[in-house]
């Protein structure tokens, strides 16, 4: 649905992912039932940890489904999800598989509660639950406190070689947790130094991946500023709010250097997003982290 004038158009605007003045409705998600034989979590590039439902494989929706998204522990709680659980599942946007109900006549009192880890399972840190957005919230997400922890470098290092980021043919889930794991890489900037005998000495790369691959990693150095910024990862800072901040500032410097209230003069970003770059450039770690890349070729402008 659309409003056809011009002229309201101009007046609605954009938020920045879409356009104010026209919304899509869709049909009813396709929906299936299986069993919800486990629960499993996994540990994002956030440190936040996300509890996935392992099922009995069904079909949905044109693909066969074994696990879905749990949201996180308040989800779980407020919809009494036990393992054993009979549940219904539908892909949100067609897309995403996610648990959403449990079919409770199907009960037999066999069904088991979940116990949310207060480890990290990957590092064995210790998590806490995140700040939420207002003032005094709580949050829902539970977070790794380790920045060290190898899931959490795994994360940023796949989200900064994504399409989106920084565009790194070659750089997927696989390449990167060998790198990880021979300690090749420890944060994103040591990309721009790997050689090319290390690469190919990875499992299932021969010299032709290794240097379409390394081929990749210089040419992202051309990249458009916004996406050195969204590639580094800031929370709450995606790709339509680094692009903002690419048309509002002249350089990533700028950015990193502008306090809040300048932050939010800058269309479509709020006070959530302001302060979250804000800390995240008060972090040493992080400030450390920007030298090796302006060294390495970036585009910082």
């Amino acid at each position: 649905i659309k409003l056809n004038s011009f002229a309201q158009r101009e007046r609605a605007g954009f938020t920045s992912k879409a356009p104010r003045w026209a919304i899509a409705y869709k049909y009813a998600a396709e929906q299936a039932e299986t069993l919800l034989k486990g629960i499993t979590v996994q540990v994002g590039r956030t440190g936040a940890l996300t509890p996935v439902a392992e099922l009995e494989p069904v079909f949905l929706a044109g693909s066969t489904i074994s696990r879905a998204t749990l949201h996180n522990e308040d989800y779980i709680r407020q919809k009494d999800i036990r393992i054993g659980d009979t549940v219904t599942i539908e892909k949100a946007g067609e897309v995403i598989p996610a648990v959403v109900d449990v079919v409770l006549t199907r009960r037999t009192g066999k069904e088991a509660s979940f116990r949310f880890p207060t480890q990290c399972p990957e590092c064995g840190s210790k998590v806490a639950r995140a700040p939420g957005i207002d003032e005094g919230d709580e949050g829902v997400v539970w977070r790794c406190l380790n920045p060290d922890c190898p899931a959490q470098l795994r994360g940023h290092l796949e989200h900064w070689c994504a399409r989106g980021a920084m565009d790194i043919e070659g750089g997927g889930e696989v390449l990167v947790r060998q790198l990880v794991q021979k300690g090749l890489v420890q944060n994103v900037a040591d990309l721009y130094s790997l050689k090319l005998s290390e690469v190919t000495d990875l499992e299932r790369m021969g010299e032709k991946s290794a240097r379409n691959f390394l081929d990749g990693v210089e040419a992202s150095k051309q990249r458009d500023m916004w996406r050195v910024l969204y590639g580094l990862g800031i929370l709450h800072v995606g790709s339509g709010v680094a692009k903002a901040l690419g048309r509002g500032f002249a350089s990533l410097d700028d950015v990193l250097a502008a306090s809040v209230d300048q932050l939010t003069e800058c269309e479509d970003i709020g006070g959530v997003i302001a302060q979250s770059i804000v800390q995240w450039h008060g972090d040493a770690r992080n400030r450390k982290l920007l030298e090796p890349l302006r060294q390495a070729g970036l585009n910082f402008k």
